[in-house]
């Protein structure tokens, strides 16, 4: 049954993709999450928060569902004194994580919950401390606190090894510990360790100006500046109704796709280092510097950080600009055409790419991989195809699909999106509709709850607002990088541990969007 078929209330919000909201009764959780699976929808997110309500205060748990016909955001409201919600991980294998993190920040757990690891506190703080329920003063510490090992699953059997690797990596990559079970070098299981990176956001949202909480959410993953602005500024303009000038819409989305273009280019190149063909990452390494300072030079930004604002965008694209873009669209094009037949035809490349890693579909759609990543395991589901919104409806934007599910789809789908992106700017830059680049927002005149929902180059991001005026009550982000992660284990498992490199970065997930 697809979720616009449950019966429940449902309320419309002010977003330009169809976005609902509404509320449930505990006995209709568990029946709304299986009637989301049959009907093929997947769960997107789940977090918690404190509201008022007569008696006080209210514990609320929260999920976000994803179908053919929107999303919908459905709370549940807990029984006062306490008590727990229906586990969702038999349903939704990624709820585990999240529903981890929600006991943790704030205290609820789901019943039964088999697995009650700490998953985002790593001695930060006691089992029962709750940072979501705690003044945001940024001054508590706990140095009397002591580390415990974390309980990783043993694999037991004649020959069985076990490989460590992390939480601090080599060069630049951000903090996450990888436990290997092996025997000889063909892995057995791969569990990961995440939360290195937890800096506190959902609180640190508490103490801003909703009007400012944009720039917060642009530094959530600097990957994904533009998606996570994006979509914080969606939610906000949807507590009021607010609606951004074309142009802006235009100029957001173009945004959109140069960070999209970014990352791929950026990864393509790693992915050949990782295979020892320095060459590839020499060249798609010139290309996305190149791509980068234009951005400076036009966009104020090498990532487009704060280009997106509440209203609209804070840079405008000149003429002269928009042929720059357009003649560099058509210089990487013919570049990246070349680098793809090197890369298709390079024996060593195809060697390590073909077979590695491989997701089959029924696996992607059991454990929710979503973006590029799920695309690449045959598994259709893009924003900016699926449903009509400016300027996307107007270009029948192309999704990139492969069915293999193995590194070198995902390096297809890459080469694929690369290419579509760069013909959504050309047309973007080409036709950009004339007018003002920011609107003033309507007033947010009493409590309102706003979403975002954007395809980020990974995959889809929400933001889920709560907010009194300029007051944010509750803020909660989320990157596709949580349903993602646990994918990867799976992906690793009858593979050798030196391809393991290769098929991380064939997700190239995020640590700091997911811990946030």
């Amino acid at each position: 049954m697809p979720f616009a078929d449950f019966p429940l209330r449902r309320q419309r919000l002010a977003t330009p993709l169809p976005i609902w909201r509404a509320t449930c009764r505990a006995d209709e959780w568990l029946d709304l999450a299986q009637a989301v699976a049959t009907g093929g929808g997947r769960l997107i997110s789940l977090w918690g928060s404190e509201r008022p309500a007569e008696a006080g205060r209210a514990d609320v748990v929260s999920a976000a569902y994803a179908s053919s016909e929107g999303l919908l955001w459905v709370d549940l409201t807990l029984a006062p004194g306490g008590g727990g919600y229906p586990d969702l991980a038999g349903i939704f294998p990624c709820a585990n994580r999240l529903q981890r993190s929600l006991a943790e920040l704030l205290g609820i757990f789901a019943e039964p919950m088999a697995d009650r690891r700490p998953w985002l506190n790593h001695g930060a703080w006691p089992a029962d401390y709750f940072p979501l329920r705690q003044p945001a003063s940024g001054r508590d510490s706990f140095p009397d606190r002591q580390l415990e090992d974390y309980p990783f699953v043993r694999v037991a059997g004649d020959g069985v090894h076990e490989i460590a690797v992390g939480p601090v990596h080599a060069g630049i990559i951000e903090p996450g510990h990888f436990r290997f079970s092996v025997v000889g070098e063909k892995v057995l299981r791969l569990e990961e360790r995440l939360g290195y990176k937890h800096k506190g956001i959902d609180q640190r949202f508490q103490e801003m100006p909703a009007s400012e909480g944009y720039r917060l959410a642009g530094r959530l993953s600097g990957d994904s500046t533009v998606a996570f602005a994006w979509a914080y500024c969606m939610a906000l303009e949807s507590l009021g109704a607010s609606r951004t000038p074309l142009r802006a819409r235009w100029l957001r989305a173009l945004f959109l796709e140069r960070e999209r273009v970014a990352n791929h280019l950026g990864d393509l190149g790693a992915l050949a280092n990782d295979a020892a063909f320095a060459f590839g990452l020499s060249q798609f390494m010139r290309l996305r510097e190149d791509w980068l300072r234009l951005n400076q030079r036009l966009f104020a930004h090498r990532l487009l950080m704060d280009a997106v604002i509440p209203g609209g965008v804070a840079v405008d694209l000149a003429p002269a600009g928009a042929k720059e873009l357009v003649a560099q669209c058509d210089a990487i094009a013919s570049e990246v055409k070349k680098l793809r037949a090197i890369y298709e035809n390079h024996a060593g490349l195809q060697d390590r790419f073909i077979g590695t890693g491989r997701v089959s579909q029924e696996l992607a759609a059991k454990l929710g991989l979503t973006g590029f990543a799920a695309r690449a395991s045959g598994l259709a589901g893009d924003l900016r195809a699926d449903f009509t919104m400016a300027p996307y409806s107007d270009q029948a934007t192309r999704q990139a699909l492969s069915r293999n599910g193995d590194v070198a789809a995902r390096v297809m789908v890459r080469f694929d999106e690369v290419g579509e992106s760069l013909r959504l700017i050309r047309l973007f830059a080409s036709e950009l509709p004339a007018g003002e680049i920011v609107t003033r927002l309507e007033p947010i005149p009493e409590t309102r709850l706003g979403a975002g929902w954007v395809e980020g180059w990974r995959g889809e991001v929400l933001v889920a607002l709560e907010a009194d005026g300029e007051k944010i009550r509750r803020c909660h982000c989320h990157d596709p990088s949580w349903q993602n992660w646990p994918v990867l284990e799976y992906a690793v498992i009858g593979n050798i541990v030196p391809d393991f490199p290769l098929i991380n970065k064939s997700f190239n997930l995020s640590y700091a969007g997911h811990d946030r």
